[in-house]
């Protein structure tokens, strides 16, 4: 099995594990990791619409607890007439743990239908290198 078929299992697998009983669109994604190891993830909503998880928070939030850091590629997929990317908020969480050349898939039930680098969807992020780099000049002599 070549690792995008993994990717796409393990993201269709947590998508049939989707908590979406309000919108019923279901959303899996699965990363690897630096290790080669995938974790995955479903969306989860809550009746207070803003208190849902997507699925590339609950993946990276796995690779976290294994005790990794970097997301060498990532598959969303979903049901529906458009292709999904990661929404905002995600491409800001994947943006901590990526490269601006890291893949990310986009996937409907029957296979990958488009692939991004990471740049692409993030374009002029905010990275902790930007963090690194104020806490120089906050710490510069007046």
């Amino acid at each position: 099995m070549d690792g995008l078929t993994e990717l796409f299992d393990a993201a269709r697998a947590a998508q049939k594990r989707a908590y979406a009983p309000y919108s019923k669109f279901r959303v899996g994604a699965a990363l690897r990791a630096a290790s080669g190891a995938i974790y995955s993830g479903c969306n989860v909503e809550n009746a207070a619409f803003p208190s849902g998880v997507c699925a590339e928070t609950g993946a990276i939030s796995q690779m976290i607890l294994a005790g990794e850091t970097k997301i060498v590629e990532m598959l969303v997929v979903s049901e529906g007439v458009t292709l999904v990317t990661p929404c905002g908020g995600c491409r800001q969480r994947i943006n901590e743990f990526a490269r601006p050349n890291t893949k990310i898939y986009s996937a409907d039930p029957r296979g990958v239908k488009a692939t991004y680098d990471f740049s692409n969807l993030l374009p002029h992020a905010f990275g902790p290198e930007h963090i690194d780099q104020n806490e120089d000049i906050a710490r510069e002599p007046t």
